[in-house]
């Protein structure tokens, strides 16, 4: 009764057969209030991961793909969030997914181009993280949906110049919520549209599809027969 009170002001003038009647009729949203700090942890909560699961490998992309540049901004606080999210530069993708990324390396490499790596994969309480801050669909996957980026199988990415390591003229920044970003997104200049032509063709060359609000992100093909993971990437 004593809670009761704290939530619902009894006025003098109320009958009391009148105020249980309201406390009863509050005790049901007192209860979830109670419980959405055991909701919210379990959104963050890990499960057992499909990694040891034949064909759902993960891989380190650096160490798979020698000569790809790895530049996590999620790893630092140079992002969008203003918010460190990753504890170290490390980047991880599916074994499949990173065979193909090789292949698309190997192709802009004849050209005298590369890859910087901006994202692989995300643990999914980092996707409820970023949902609290940013809960748009065009931008963020929704957690309880999950992100391709949580199976391990989408790639943020860009092209450099292979022996300056110098980013290319792009349409837009990394994480750029705007118009600007979209996949095809005509009001810019040649040269960014040109570089985003060459980003797009090679990895669409080999089976990745670009996120139609996002020029810089790419799907794997298949990647829905990869489950959603939530283990911690940088603990051993």
């Amino acid at each position: 009764m004593a809670l009761l009170r704290t939530v619902i002001k009894f006025p003098a003038r109320l009958s009391f057969p009148l105020f249980i009647a309201m406390a009863f009729l509050s005790l049901p949203l007192l209860i979830a209030l109670a419980l959405l700090p055991k909701a919210w942890a379990d959104e963050a909560k890990p499960r057992d991961s499909s990694a040891k699961v034949a064909g759902h490998e993960f891989v380190d992309l650096a160490r798979f793909i020698p000569d790809i540049i790895v530049e996590l901004p999620y790893a630092t606080e140079n992002n969008f969030f203003k918010h460190r999210f990753y504890a170290s530069n490390r980047c991880l993708l599916r074994k499949s997914v990173a065979e193909r990324l090789a292949l698309v390396q190997r192709d802009l490499r004849e050209q005298g181009l590369g890859l910087k790596i901006w994202d692989g994969y995300r643990p999914h309480s980092v996707q409820w993280a970023f949902w609290k801050v940013m809960p748009d669909e065009r931008y963020v996957a929704d957690p309880k949906k999950g992100s391709r980026h949580n199976r391990g199988a989408a790639v943020d990415c860009t092209v450099v110049n292979f022996k300056t390591k110098q980013e290319l003229v792009m349409p837009t920044a990394y994480d750029d919520f705007s118009e600007k970003a979209a996949a095809d997104y005509a009001k810019l200049p040649a040269e960014a549209v040109r570089n985003r032509a060459i980003l797009t063709t090679a990895m669409s060359k080999h089976g990745f599809t670009p996120l139609p609000t996002e020029w810089w992100h790419f799907d794997a093909p298949g990647w829905k027969e990869f489950p959603l993971e939530n283990f911690d990437p940088w603990s051993d």
